[in-house]
């Protein structure tokens, strides 16, 4: 029997099951359709889904990071070009290749806007959905109350004689005064609070969109120039008085600020005695400027760290050196240079200084000299060397060459490489020369004389009209990440219902009200929301107790008629029926009658109530024995 009917149900299943599979024919035509083809927009879909994914978006994080690291390790061109020039002479073979890959020029290169280019792609796609979707949850109204809120995690339960409504409008005016978002419905409120967590959320999304177009809006209309002065000397803010001109994509020559820079006077001090001996103390570079032709000069002493700002321009002190000064006569005895020539520091900490001398007009043999500056010469084994940064006995040692420089070979060169392949050494034993000395070349192709040094100073003129926004957008970002941490959201039902008769809080008749308290806490890593749900269980069930002897001018119910708050065990607590323990029988519904009236009507302690539900049912019970 059991058998045939398993068959019965197998076969009807079956019957069943083949209402919705193919017909055999039917079957083959969809086996031997070939699949629909991945077009282009599936294709471009699926790589949108892939660029705009969390995933894509932490990896092109990571490798901009990782890309940055060259920028911070080695000189770049746009800080300091004089260092990135020494490193290329330094390593001539992995600098050339560095120099190939860009990595002087870090920021601009091409594969690091690539990948900022990704990467503001995929947070684009990642946070514009998102932070709609938080805008609309931080404008939503709290969702309806549980039917049993004492069943949450965090509930608990009592009776009030209260009528329902009055008791609900009791808890929504407290909710509603500790700054709750209320909604309401028959019988129940539902409050929630920190909403600023989403709001910060939100916050911090856009704020990172907007950080990464402050940086493009920079890169975009800002520039980047770098040049090196020397005393007395000015410039003009044009791009054919720049070493470094670096401009973004939309700025045009004559979108710089029209301004003028004089050098006065640099001066630096040293530390001369201790541990610290030959550390800088202080750097001050004595300029003048003028904001635009026909406006006041001004004067300013720039310092580290302490940009001078024209027109929203910012002009920074990078670096600094010594240019000796030279008077070259050539074969001829015509003066075929005068003028002060920058050396490059070659240790920054005595400050000994290299550079070539270029005199391309000298006749009949161009001449070329490399030299070595020393601030502060001294002998040691016939070595010179430097003993302290500060110029205190200068001195500058060449090493001569005549010939053809090559420059009008058409390939460009570097002011600080002598292309010697040209030339010929001269036989001439190189010595220190002091201010005022000479040295007379041999064969008659010219004198050469040290008269001094000036000082000459590096500076980088910015302007970057997205710096004040990215400013402001990782202000605004860090506060939306402190809200997104600090605050917690958290939710707290109220349900109120009539009390059935005999219950505590209520009459014979059942007039009185039970409350159900729940709450829910959607992140509470820290902990804290279960304090703040006693408390306000606390305060709703006081708040109630004190309207109650309000209006009946008597004193609150006792705690022992009504439940214990069972929030900090985490579970709901369900109110104890005082006289409800019955001897047994039919005696039971009679004696839980008389204790819900005794209780009502004499508004007596627990246990008096107890003592006569137990008389009572003591009653009930002899005269069913009789």
């Amino acid at each position: 029997m059991t058998g045939a009917r398993a068959t019965g149900v197998a076969d009807q299943a079956g019957q069943d099951a083949g209402q919705y599979l193919p017909k055999d024919g039917a079957q083959e035509e969809t086996a031997g359709q070939p699949a629909k083809p991945f077009g282009i927009m599936g294709w471009l879909r699926w790589c949108w889904r892939q660029l705009t994914s969390m995933r894509t978006a932490l990896v092109l994080l990571f490798l901009l990071a990782v890309a940055s690291v060259p920028g911070s390790m080695l000189p770049q061109n746009g800080t300091d070009p004089t260092k990135v020039q020494q490193y290329i002479s330094q390593h001539p073979l992995l600098g050339p290749l560095l120099n190939r890959l860009s990595l002087f020029d870090v920021f601009a290169a091409p594969w690091f806007a690539a990948i900022y280019l990704l990467l503001f792609a995929s947070l684009a796609g990642c946070v514009l959905p998102r932070a709609f979707r938080l805008a609309v949850s931080a404008r939503a109204k709290p969702p309806a109350a549980p039917r049993h809120p004492a069943r949450l995690p965090f509930g608990s339960a009592y009776r009030t004689t209260q009528q329902p409504a009055e008791a609900l409008a009791v808890a929504t005016r407290l909710l509603s005064g500790k700054g709750f978002r209320l909604r309401t419905g028959d019988g129940w409120v539902a409050a929630e609070k920190g909403y600023l967590r989403e709001t910060g959320n939100l916050l911090f999304h856009i704020a990172l969109l907007a950080l990464l177009a402050a940086v493009g809006l920079g890169a975009l209309f800002g520039y980047k120039a770098d040049i090196l002065l020397t005393e007395g000397d000015g410039f003009a803010n044009t791009v054919a008085d720049y070493d470094q001109y670096h401009p973004g994509r939309a700025v045009a020559p004559g979108d710089l600020q029209p301004f003028t820079i004089w050098l006065d006077k640099f001066s630096a001090s040293y530390i001369a005695s201790g541990p610290l001996r030959g550390e800088p103390s202080s750097f001050a570079a004595s300029l003048r400027y003028q904001q635009q032709p026909g406006t006041p000069i001004r004067r300013y002493d720039l310092q580290v760290n302490h940009p001078l700002n024209i027109d929203g321009a910012k002009v920074y002190l990078l670096g600094h050196g010594y240019a000796p000064q030279f008077r070259i006569t050539d074969g001829k005895g015509r003066l075929a240079l005068q003028q002060a020539v920058p050396f490059l520091p070659a240790d920054n900490t005595d400050f000994t200084s290299e550079g070539v001398i270029k005199v391309p007009d000298a006749q009949p043999d161009q001449l070329g000299f490399v030299g070595v500056f020393l601030p502060t010469e001294v002998a040691s084994d016939g070595q010179l060397s430097s003993a302290f940064p500060a110029p205190l006995n200068p001195a500058v040692s060449l090493v001569s060459y005549a010939g053809n420089l090559g420059l009008n070979s058409g390939a460009p060169q570097s002011v600080y490489q002598l292309q010697t392949s040209g030339m010929r050494e001269l036989p001439i034993e190189p010595r220190p020369l002091f201010p005022g000395q000479s040295m007379k070349l041999p064969n008659g192709v010219g004198t050469v004389t040290f008269t001094g040094y000036r000082q000459w100073i590096s500076l980088q003129v910015t302007y970057d009209p997205g710096r004040v926004p990215a400013l402001i957008s990782a202000i605004l970002a860090v506060f939306g990440l402190l809200l997104s941490f600090l605050v917690r959201r958290r939710r707290l039902f109220v349900r109120v219902h009539p009390a059935t008769a005999g219950q505590d809080g209520a009459d014979t008749a059942g007039n009185g009200t039970e409350v159900e308290f729940g709450g829910l806490a959607r992140s509470d890593v820290a902990g804290g929301f279960e304090e703040e749900f006693v408390a306000l269980t606390a305060a709703i069930r006081a708040a109630h107790q004190v309207t109650q002897g309000a209006a009946a001018g008597q004193a609150p119910l006792d705690e022992s008629a009504s439940a214990s708050l069972g929030s900090t065990a985490g579970q709901g607590s369900v109110s104890s029926q005082g006289g409800t323990a019955s001897a047994g029988g039919t005696a039971s519904t009679d004696s839980t009658t008389a204790t819900g009236a005794t209780a009502s009507t004499d508004s007596t302690t627990g246990a008096a109530a107890s003592t006569g539900a137990a008389e009572s049912t003591g009653a009930a019970a002899n005269t069913d024995r009789k």
